[in-house]
């Protein structure tokens, strides 16, 4: 796609390609290609080191991931601006604080280009300008030149290849309902033709193209089609084809007129895809089956977070976005008891009346210690079951309840709520295509998701003193309304934790005889506060049941050194100390640190740098009496040797 008026044109959309003032830049090895391609597809925004060495190795990154991104950048500073010397900052690829951005027009992307063109036709479409819709839709689709991201490694590459292809058959399917629209069938079957080779189980594809072909008087090779689709889908998904698709197929049959477009519809494609009034794209949702409403209730007295509510809301339901048709994702991070089901079911509620179609909640378990964690093909047997499917006709396997789960809500706006995600691999499979969106929580920070999917992460801390303040009174009655040093005091010792302050209010309100004072030396004293704050019996929401299932979770490496920094829990840890105690390299332990600050049990304070939260310092306390004698004296001998030699040092 060069252009002599752009100074840099960029192709995705088939093998990945630049120009420069008319001329084509070649942009190095496939590593190489595959930063720019990531650059490029973020044009003008900032992409950080960290997230550009996870969407070129993924999960298998080595160690010198990060060097290779500054080679790769240099290379393409090379490339992109030969005339630019080596001291010069540059124009188009710039350095910022932790990332790079590819400085350029936008639309002189052409995968974002083609976004812009299918949002025009939509338009011209909906405002009845067929033609002008016709004009743009060919204009998009003129753009590819192959599979999109073709020949660049990566799996930021890989899921760009899939929503950018499925984006593109929304826009051919659309293109071909306007071409029956406009009686031009026999064009359209070329196109369409081609469509169904490369998407065979995509069943608005086959409804219009066999409404073409026998548009076109070509009966018998549309009686074929519904034939060879009726045998894929009970060949790979065990399944009938959907209502739809039946009704087109008696109507053949029958060799009666048939519409353009399905009852009530003004394109050529059915009414709605999956067809509205709870039947699905495979026919198996009941008509009666109702909108789902499954969001749990709100949590009582949930104070605070109103810029982080606002901030989420505006991302989430913002539909002019660059990225068009790709489902909005958010994942809410944070440690134990800081209230992010809380928080996001605030949200949910909120977000609700932006999303007609229905609410969808599941919780994963991700770190439960009451039974397994349910894995991604059972969360969407349990989705597939609400939604009306018979469970003898849910596929068995991962990829095609996924397939199925994805036809079902295309075309709807729903919200899917996913509480307590263990990892982006549970969560992957459960996000839809198109305008619903997808709201989870996970005490591990999923930065992958970001780059591989677009997903907005938000890091939830514990609570200002003031919003602490406003909880526990709301939660107490009226026994701390004059008391507000005793107030501060008990939301000192939480540590702005929500869920140990409700523990807190609740003792305080349920215990009216006895005093204050009393109250406050309860959970003052160190020993054994973690158990006092179990609010009585075998409690699975206690904060010591929560940090342990979070310890659970650790690697034997990762847990080992949260044993250990147990012994010094008390004031910032830094790299050199944690290497000394685990008897580790620093770089090692620094890897190993982050680990652990990702699942928040440490705060990175800075510089390297980390500390406990009061209560989980608490918590690594007690788990360092799991570690054996000798070793944690072999531990304090280390660290205390280290620290001898970095002071005559």
């Amino acid at each position: 796609m060069p252009t002599t008026g752009e100074s840099l044109c960029v192709q995705l959309l088939g093998p990945v390609r630049a120009w420069r003032h008319g001329r084509e830049v070649v942009l190095g090895p496939p590593k190489q290609r595959a930063v720019f391609a990531l650059l490029a597809g973020r044009a003008n925004d900032v992409v950080s080191v960290e997230q550009i060495i996870d969407a070129v190795w993924g999960g298998d990154i080595p160690q010198t991931a990060s060097n290779g991104v500054h080679t790769y950048v240099a290379g393409l500073r090379r490339v992109l601006e030969p005339e630019r010397s080596r001291r010069e900052s540059g124009d188009l690829l710039v350095s910022t604080a932790g990332g790079y951005a590819l400085q350029t027009d936008p639309a002189a992307v052409d995968a974002t280009l083609f976004a812009l063109r299918h949002t025009q036709a939509r338009r011209a479409r909906a405002e009845g300008r067929l033609p002008e819709a016709l004009e743009l839709a060919e204009s998009a689709l003129s753009l590819w030149h192959g599979e999109a991201h073709s020949g660049v490694p990566g799996p930021f590459a890989a899921m760009e290849r899939t929503r950018l292809q499925d984006l593109r058959l929304t826009a051919v399917e659309e293109w071909a309902a306007d071409m029956l629209e406009a009686d031009r069938p026999v064009e359209a079957v070329t196109v369409l033709l081609g469509a169904v080779a490369a998407e065979p189980l995509r069943e608005k594809l086959r409804w219009l193209l066999m409404n073409a072909l026998y548009r076109c008087g070509r009966q018998a090779q549309a009686l074929e089609v519904y034939a060879e689709t009726r045998r894929l889908l009970r060949h790979e998904l065990g399944i009938d084809p959907g209502a739809e698709l039946r009704v087109l197929h008696q109507q053949i049959l029958a060799g009666r007129p048939v519409t353009p477009a399905g009852p009530g519809t003004s394109g050529g494609a059915p009414a709605s895809w999956p067809p509205g009034g709870g039947t699905s794209a495979a026919g198996m949702v009941l008509p009666e089956t109702p909108r789902p409403a499954q969001l749990p209730s709100l949590a009582r007295g949930f104070v605070g977070r109103s810029r982080e509510l606002a901030h989420l809301e505006r991302l989430l339901t913002d539909n002019e976005g660059r990225r068009g048709a790709s489902t909005p994702v958010a994942v809410i991070d944070g440690p134990a008891g800081v209230g992010k089901s809380a928080f996001a079911l605030e949200l949910a509620h909120r977000l609700s009346e932006h999303f007609p179609d229905g609410q969808i909640y599941v919780d994963l378990h991700g770190t439960s210690m009451q039974g397994r964690s349910l894995s991604a093909s059972d969360a969407l047997l349990q989705v597939l079951r609400s939604l009306g499917v018979e469970s003898s006709r849910i596929p068995a396997d991962l990829a095609s309840r996924a397939t199925l789960y994805r036809s079902l809500l295309h075309g709807k706006r729903m919200l899917v709520m996913l509480d307590d995600v263990l990892s982006a691999d549970q969560l992957r499979p459960l996000i839809p295509r198109g305008s619903s969106c997808v709201l989870s929580t996970s005490r591990q920070r999923l930065g992958g998701l970001a780059v591989r999917d677009g997903a907005h992460l938000l890091r939830l801390g514990p609570l200002g003193t003031q919003d602490a303040l406003r909880l526990l009174g709301c939660l107490s009655g009226d026994r701390l309304r004059h008391h507000e040093s005793v107030a501060r005091r008990l939301v000192g010792l939480s540590g702005g934790l929500p869920l140990v302050l409700r523990i807190m209010a609740e003792t305080v309100a349920a215990n009216p005889d006895v005093p204050l004072a009393s109250l406050v030396e309860h959970f003052a004293v160190e020993h054994g506060r973690l158990d006092r704050l179990a609010g009585g019996g075998d409690n699975p929401t206690s904060p010591h049941t929560l940090f342990e299932t979070s310890y659970q979770a650790l690697s034997a490496e990762a847990a080992r050194m949260f044993r250990l920094l147990g012994l010094f829990s008390d004031g910032p840890i830094t790299v050199s100390a944690a290497a000394d105690l685990s008897g580790t390299t620093e770089a090692e332990a620094a890897r190993t640190l982050a680990l652990l600050a990702a699942g928040h049990l440490l705060v990175e304070a800075g510089g390297g740098v980390y500390r406990f939260h009061e209560l989980i310092r608490l918590y690594a306390a007690e788990c360092a009496e799991r570690e054996p004698l000798t070793h944690r004296s072999a531990a304090v001998a280390r660290l205390l040797q280290g620290a001898g030699a970095a002071s005559v040092a």
